[in-house]
Protein backbone atom coordinates (compact mmCIF):
# COMPACT_ATOMS: atom_id res chain seq x y z
CA UNK A 1 0.00 0.00 0.00
CA UNK A 2 1.33 3.42 -1.13
CA UNK A 3 1.77 5.63 1.85
CA UNK A 4 1.80 9.52 1.83
CA UNK A 5 3.16 11.81 5.18
CA UNK A 6 0.12 14.73 4.05
CA UNK A 7 0.82 17.92 5.83
CA UNK A 8 -1.67 19.99 6.83
CA UNK A 9 -4.42 17.25 6.37
CA UNK A 10 -6.99 18.63 8.85
CA UNK A 11 -7.31 21.70 6.60
CA UNK A 12 -10.05 22.81 3.80
CA UNK A 13 -7.93 21.70 1.08
CA UNK A 14 -5.73 19.44 3.11
CA UNK A 15 -8.78 17.37 4.69
CA UNK A 16 -10.25 17.07 1.02
CA UNK A 17 -6.94 15.93 -0.04
CA UNK A 18 -6.81 13.29 2.56
CA UNK A 19 -10.07 11.83 1.98
CA UNK A 20 -9.54 11.11 -2.07
CA UNK A 21 -6.35 9.62 -0.62
CA UNK A 22 -8.07 6.92 1.26
CA UNK A 23 -10.43 6.43 -1.31
CA UNK A 24 -7.79 5.76 -4.14
CA UNK A 25 -6.50 3.16 -1.07
CA UNK A 26 -3.49 5.12 -0.02
CA UNK A 27 -1.82 5.27 3.44
CA UNK A 28 -1.86 8.85 5.06
CA UNK A 29 0.00 9.90 7.75
CA UNK A 30 -1.77 13.22 8.90
CA UNK A 31 0.44 16.23 10.25
CA UNK A 32 -1.62 19.13 11.40
CA UNK A 33 -0.77 21.24 14.37
CA UNK A 34 -4.87 22.22 14.41
CA UNK A 35 -4.64 25.89 14.80
CA UNK A 36 -8.11 27.56 14.14
CA UNK A 37 -8.45 26.48 10.78
CA UNK A 38 -7.64 23.01 11.25
CA UNK A 39 -10.39 20.66 12.17
CA UNK A 40 -10.87 17.60 13.10
CA UNK A 41 -14.61 17.38 11.97
CA UNK A 42 -13.46 18.08 7.98
CA UNK A 43 -12.47 13.91 8.98
CA UNK A 44 -15.37 12.71 10.33
CA UNK A 45 -15.40 10.14 7.48
CA UNK A 46 -12.28 8.83 8.36
CA UNK A 47 -13.06 8.00 12.20
CA UNK A 48 -11.99 3.96 13.04
CA UNK A 49 -10.40 4.31 9.39
CA UNK A 50 -6.58 2.03 9.97
CA UNK A 51 -5.09 3.66 6.94
CA UNK A 52 -5.53 7.32 8.08
CA UNK A 53 -3.11 7.98 11.31
CA UNK A 54 -3.33 11.07 12.33
CA UNK A 55 -0.68 13.05 14.28
CA UNK A 56 -0.87 16.34 16.28
CA UNK A 57 2.19 18.61 15.37
CA UNK A 58 3.77 21.36 13.76
CA UNK A 59 5.86 20.94 10.35
CA UNK A 60 8.58 23.02 12.15
CA UNK A 61 9.09 20.35 14.75
CA UNK A 62 12.45 18.59 13.41
CA UNK A 63 12.12 15.77 15.82
CA UNK A 64 8.27 14.90 15.20
CA UNK A 65 8.88 14.75 11.39
CA UNK A 66 11.92 12.95 11.47
CA UNK A 67 9.96 10.67 13.63
CA UNK A 68 7.39 10.24 11.22
CA UNK A 69 9.44 9.57 8.07
CA UNK A 70 11.40 7.24 10.37
CA UNK A 71 8.23 5.35 11.44
CA UNK A 72 6.33 5.01 8.61
CA UNK A 73 8.66 5.72 5.54
CA UNK A 74 6.41 7.28 3.22
CA UNK A 75 6.66 7.36 -0.39
CA UNK A 76 5.65 10.95 -0.94
CA UNK A 77 4.94 14.03 1.35
CA UNK A 78 2.67 16.36 0.53
CA UNK A 79 2.93 19.35 2.07
CA UNK A 80 0.01 21.49 2.64
CA UNK A 81 0.79 23.08 5.95
CA UNK A 82 0.17 26.92 5.76
CA UNK A 83 -1.25 30.39 7.01
CA UNK A 84 -3.28 30.95 4.00
CA UNK A 85 -5.52 33.99 4.51
CA UNK A 86 -4.36 37.44 3.18
CA UNK A 87 -6.15 39.60 5.65
CA UNK A 88 -5.02 37.69 8.62
CA UNK A 89 -1.22 37.86 6.85
CA UNK A 90 -1.63 41.82 7.21
CA UNK A 91 -2.03 42.12 10.51
CA UNK A 92 0.23 39.37 11.37
CA UNK A 93 3.03 38.86 9.06
CA UNK A 94 5.42 37.40 11.96
CA UNK A 95 2.78 33.89 12.23
CA UNK A 96 3.24 33.45 8.14
CA UNK A 97 6.88 33.55 8.01
CA UNK A 98 7.14 30.99 10.98
CA UNK A 99 4.71 28.96 9.85
CA UNK A 100 5.39 29.11 5.68
CA UNK A 101 8.99 29.83 5.39
CA UNK A 102 10.54 28.87 8.43
CA UNK A 103 8.57 25.71 8.80
CA UNK A 104 8.43 24.77 4.83
CA UNK A 105 12.36 24.99 5.49
CA UNK A 106 12.18 22.53 8.58
CA UNK A 107 10.20 20.08 6.95
CA UNK A 108 12.61 20.33 3.62
CA UNK A 109 15.70 20.16 5.41
CA UNK A 110 14.57 17.17 7.48
CA UNK A 111 12.80 15.15 4.31
CA UNK A 112 16.17 15.71 2.84
CA UNK A 113 17.99 14.17 5.18
CA UNK A 114 15.65 11.25 5.40
CA UNK A 115 15.68 10.49 1.86
CA UNK A 116 19.64 10.43 1.65
CA UNK A 117 19.46 7.26 4.08
CA UNK A 118 16.95 5.67 1.17
CA UNK A 119 17.88 2.66 -1.30
CA UNK A 120 18.74 4.71 -4.94
CA UNK A 121 15.59 3.09 -6.28
CA UNK A 122 13.26 4.26 -3.17
CA UNK A 123 14.67 7.40 -3.68
CA UNK A 124 14.63 8.00 -7.48
CA UNK A 125 10.62 7.21 -6.78
CA UNK A 126 9.93 9.71 -4.12
CA UNK A 127 8.69 12.80 -4.07
CA UNK A 128 7.85 15.82 -2.29
CA UNK A 129 4.87 18.06 -3.27
CA UNK A 130 4.73 21.52 -2.20
CA UNK A 131 1.27 23.49 -2.49
CA UNK A 132 1.65 26.91 -3.18
CA UNK A 133 -1.20 29.68 -4.52
CA UNK A 134 -1.21 31.85 -7.49
CA UNK A 135 -0.07 35.20 -5.46
CA UNK A 136 2.90 34.89 -5.59
CA UNK A 137 2.59 35.90 -9.33
CA UNK A 138 1.51 39.68 -7.77
CA UNK A 139 -1.76 41.27 -10.10
CA UNK A 140 -2.89 41.10 -13.35
CA UNK A 141 -4.89 44.01 -15.06
CA UNK A 142 -8.29 43.09 -17.51
CA UNK A 143 -6.60 41.67 -20.48
CA UNK A 144 -3.17 40.88 -19.26
CA UNK A 145 -1.95 37.14 -19.78
CA UNK A 146 -3.06 34.92 -17.29
CA UNK A 147 -0.31 33.82 -15.03
CA UNK A 148 2.29 30.69 -16.79
CA UNK A 149 4.38 29.07 -14.26
CA UNK A 150 7.57 31.15 -16.07
CA UNK A 151 5.73 34.24 -14.47
CA UNK A 152 8.36 35.91 -12.68
CA UNK A 153 7.10 36.11 -8.68
CA UNK A 154 5.62 39.90 -7.50
CA UNK A 155 4.13 38.95 -4.50
CA UNK A 156 2.40 41.69 -2.83
CA UNK A 157 1.37 40.51 0.38
CA UNK A 158 2.33 39.31 3.33
CA UNK A 159 0.75 35.96 3.08
CA UNK A 160 2.00 35.82 -1.04
CA UNK A 161 5.40 36.80 0.10
CA UNK A 162 5.88 34.29 2.45
CA UNK A 163 4.52 31.41 -0.04
CA UNK A 164 7.02 32.70 -2.64
CA UNK A 165 9.90 31.93 -0.23
CA UNK A 166 8.67 28.75 0.25
CA UNK A 167 8.49 28.16 -3.24
CA UNK A 168 12.10 29.61 -3.78
CA UNK A 169 13.12 26.93 -1.21
CA UNK A 170 11.65 23.72 -2.75
CA UNK A 171 13.26 24.73 -5.78
CA UNK A 172 16.78 25.43 -4.35
CA UNK A 173 16.33 22.03 -2.57
CA UNK A 174 15.79 20.38 -5.72
CA UNK A 175 18.26 22.13 -7.43
CA UNK A 176 21.48 22.18 -4.62
CA UNK A 177 20.42 18.26 -2.73
CA UNK A 178 18.43 16.66 -6.14
CA UNK A 179 15.23 16.51 -4.05
CA UNK A 180 12.59 15.20 -5.95
CA UNK A 181 10.08 18.29 -5.73
CA UNK A 182 7.05 19.23 -7.20
CA UNK A 183 5.20 22.45 -6.61
CA UNK A 184 1.93 23.34 -7.72
CA UNK A 185 0.65 26.81 -7.98
CA UNK A 186 -3.70 27.17 -8.00
CA UNK A 187 -6.39 29.84 -8.03
CA UNK A 188 -8.36 30.40 -5.40
CA UNK A 189 -10.43 27.26 -3.99
CA UNK A 190 -14.14 27.04 -2.82
CA UNK A 191 -16.60 24.23 -1.80
CA UNK A 192 -17.91 22.25 1.35
CA UNK A 193 -15.71 22.37 4.39
CA UNK A 194 -14.09 26.20 3.73
CA UNK A 195 -13.25 27.62 6.97
CA UNK A 196 -15.93 30.77 7.18
CA UNK A 197 -13.18 33.45 7.29
CA UNK A 198 -13.01 33.41 2.96
CA UNK A 199 -15.12 35.16 0.71
CA UNK A 200 -17.89 32.11 -0.25
CA UNK A 201 -18.79 30.60 3.20
CA UNK A 202 -18.49 33.76 5.07
CA UNK A 203 -21.23 35.38 2.25
CA UNK A 204 -23.68 32.10 2.99
CA UNK A 205 -23.71 32.17 7.00
CA UNK A 206 -23.36 35.86 7.37
CA UNK A 207 -26.52 35.65 5.05
CA UNK A 208 -28.29 32.96 7.01
CA UNK A 209 -28.05 35.37 10.29
CA UNK A 210 -29.31 39.04 8.06
CA UNK A 211 -25.81 39.97 8.29
CA UNK A 212 -24.33 42.94 6.22
CA UNK A 213 -22.30 40.92 3.38
CA UNK A 214 -19.32 43.12 3.29
CA UNK A 215 -17.20 43.66 -0.38
CA UNK A 216 -14.29 44.90 -0.21
CA UNK A 217 -14.12 48.16 -2.41
CA UNK A 218 -16.65 48.28 -5.49
CA UNK A 219 -16.38 44.44 -5.58
CA UNK A 220 -14.39 44.69 -9.14
CA UNK A 221 -11.57 42.50 -8.12
CA UNK A 222 -11.32 39.38 -9.97
CA UNK A 223 -10.54 35.90 -9.14
CA UNK A 224 -9.92 32.31 -10.68
CA UNK A 225 -12.76 29.87 -9.01
CA UNK A 226 -11.39 26.08 -8.21
CA UNK A 227 -13.52 23.56 -6.95
CA UNK A 228 -11.58 21.89 -4.05
CA UNK A 229 -11.83 18.74 -4.89
CA UNK A 230 -10.86 19.28 -8.51
CA UNK A 231 -7.75 20.82 -7.15
CA UNK A 232 -6.81 17.78 -5.04
CA UNK A 233 -7.44 15.73 -7.80
CA UNK A 234 -5.01 18.14 -9.77
CA UNK A 235 -2.73 17.79 -7.19
CA UNK A 236 -2.48 13.59 -6.88
CA UNK A 237 -2.62 13.95 -10.98
CA UNK A 238 0.97 16.18 -10.33
CA UNK A 239 2.31 13.64 -7.27
CA UNK A 240 1.55 10.21 -9.82
CA UNK A 241 3.60 11.62 -13.03
CA UNK A 242 4.08 15.23 -12.46
CA UNK A 243 8.77 15.42 -13.58
CA UNK A 244 10.59 16.56 -10.51
CA UNK A 245 11.95 20.07 -10.51
CA UNK A 246 8.47 21.18 -12.46
CA UNK A 247 5.81 23.94 -11.39
CA UNK A 248 2.35 22.88 -12.55
CA UNK A 249 -0.59 25.38 -12.30
CA UNK A 250 -3.73 24.68 -11.26
CA UNK A 251 -7.12 26.72 -12.42
CA UNK A 252 -10.57 26.60 -12.35
CA UNK A 253 -10.93 28.23 -15.69
CA UNK A 254 -13.72 30.31 -13.99
CA UNK A 255 -12.61 33.91 -13.78
CA UNK A 256 -15.30 36.07 -11.85
CA UNK A 257 -15.14 39.48 -10.20
CA UNK A 258 -15.95 39.19 -6.49
CA UNK A 259 -19.07 41.13 -6.37
CA UNK A 260 -20.68 39.03 -9.09
CA UNK A 261 -19.97 35.90 -7.07
CA UNK A 262 -21.65 37.27 -4.18
CA UNK A 263 -24.54 38.18 -6.09
CA UNK A 264 -24.85 34.62 -7.55
CA UNK A 265 -24.14 32.86 -3.48
CA UNK A 266 -27.61 35.40 -2.96
CA UNK A 267 -29.48 34.14 -5.52
CA UNK A 268 -29.18 30.59 -4.63
CA UNK A 269 -29.88 31.39 -1.63
CA UNK A 270 -32.97 33.22 -2.21
CA UNK A 271 -34.44 29.72 -3.58
CA UNK A 272 -32.73 27.62 -1.05
CA UNK A 273 -33.66 29.45 1.88
CA UNK A 274 -35.83 32.38 0.82
CA UNK A 275 -35.60 35.38 3.75
CA UNK A 276 -39.15 37.09 4.28
CA UNK A 277 -37.04 40.15 4.66
CA UNK A 278 -36.80 40.08 0.45
CA UNK A 279 -33.31 39.03 -1.13
CA UNK A 280 -30.20 38.12 0.03
CA UNK A 281 -28.73 40.97 -2.15
CA UNK A 282 -30.38 43.84 -0.74
CA UNK A 283 -27.06 42.96 2.42
CA UNK A 284 -24.63 43.62 0.09
CA UNK A 285 -22.58 46.60 1.64
CA UNK A 286 -19.34 47.73 -0.04
CA UNK A 287 -16.67 48.52 3.07
CA UNK A 288 -13.29 50.20 2.77
CA UNK A 289 -10.77 48.04 0.30
CA UNK A 290 -7.66 46.06 2.28
CA UNK A 291 -4.47 47.54 1.71
CA UNK A 292 -2.78 46.25 -1.10
CA UNK A 293 -5.48 44.55 -2.82
CA UNK A 294 -4.47 42.27 -6.20
CA UNK A 295 -6.95 43.34 -8.66
CA UNK A 296 -6.95 40.08 -10.71
CA UNK A 297 -5.57 36.67 -10.72
CA UNK A 298 -5.95 34.19 -13.77
CA UNK A 299 -4.46 30.62 -14.23
CA UNK A 300 -3.14 29.07 -17.27
CA UNK A 301 -3.31 25.31 -16.57
CA UNK A 302 -1.76 25.18 -20.31
CA UNK A 303 1.13 22.59 -18.43
CA UNK A 304 -0.97 20.27 -16.51
CA UNK A 305 -3.07 19.89 -19.13
CA UNK A 306 -1.62 18.97 -21.89
CA UNK A 307 1.40 16.74 -19.83
CA UNK A 308 -0.82 15.21 -17.48
CA UNK A 309 -3.86 15.39 -18.91
CA UNK A 310 -6.25 17.32 -16.35
CA UNK A 311 -8.87 19.27 -16.70
CA UNK A 312 -11.36 20.39 -14.18
CA UNK A 313 -14.62 18.51 -13.79
CA UNK A 314 -16.88 21.94 -11.76
CA UNK A 315 -18.03 24.47 -13.51
CA UNK A 316 -18.68 27.54 -11.01
CA UNK A 317 -22.42 27.83 -11.48
CA UNK A 318 -23.56 23.94 -10.41
CA UNK A 319 -20.06 24.33 -7.85
CA UNK A 320 -21.81 26.98 -5.97
CA UNK A 321 -24.71 25.51 -5.87
CA UNK A 322 -23.43 22.76 -4.76
CA UNK A 323 -21.60 24.89 -1.93
CA UNK A 324 -24.21 26.93 -0.55
CA UNK A 325 -26.36 23.35 -0.06
CA UNK A 326 -23.60 21.53 1.68
CA UNK A 327 -23.67 24.95 4.15
CA UNK A 328 -27.14 24.51 4.26
CA UNK A 329 -27.08 20.69 5.45
CA UNK A 330 -24.25 20.98 7.81
CA UNK A 331 -25.21 23.33 10.49
CA UNK A 332 -23.05 21.31 12.95
CA UNK A 333 -20.14 21.59 11.46
CA UNK A 334 -20.61 25.54 10.86
CA UNK A 335 -21.57 26.02 14.56
CA UNK A 336 -18.24 24.32 16.04
CA UNK A 337 -15.88 26.07 13.89
CA UNK A 338 -17.16 29.93 14.53
CA UNK A 339 -15.78 29.80 17.89
CA UNK A 340 -15.34 32.81 20.08
CA UNK A 341 -12.33 33.79 18.69
CA UNK A 342 -13.67 33.48 14.89
CA UNK A 343 -16.72 35.73 16.11
CA UNK A 344 -13.59 38.56 17.31
CA UNK A 345 -11.36 38.47 14.84
CA UNK A 346 -14.21 39.32 12.23
CA UNK A 347 -15.19 42.39 14.25
CA UNK A 348 -11.10 43.11 14.72
CA UNK A 349 -10.95 42.93 10.83
CA UNK A 350 -14.21 44.55 9.20
CA UNK A 351 -15.01 46.92 12.34
CA UNK A 352 -14.48 50.65 11.15
CA UNK A 353 -14.49 49.32 7.43
CA UNK A 354 -17.84 50.98 6.61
Amino acid sequence: MMCQLVTGGAGFIGSCYVLQARKRGVRVINLDKLTYAGNMDNLDALRGDGGHVFVCGDIGNAELVAHLLDSYRPDAVVNFAAESHVDRSIMDPEAFVRTNVLGTSTLLRVVKDWWHTLPPQTAAAFRFLHISTDEVYGALQPGDEPFAETTPYSPNSPYSASKAAADHLVHAFHETYGLPTLVTNCSNNYGPRQFPEKLIPLMILNALEQKALPVYGKGANIRDWLHVEDHCAAVARVLEAGQPGRKYNIGGHAERANLDVVRAVCAILDDMAPSSQGSYARLITFVADRPGHDFRYAIDSTRITEELGWKPKHDLDSGLLETVRWYLDNAAWVEHVRSGAYRQWLVRNYAGRA
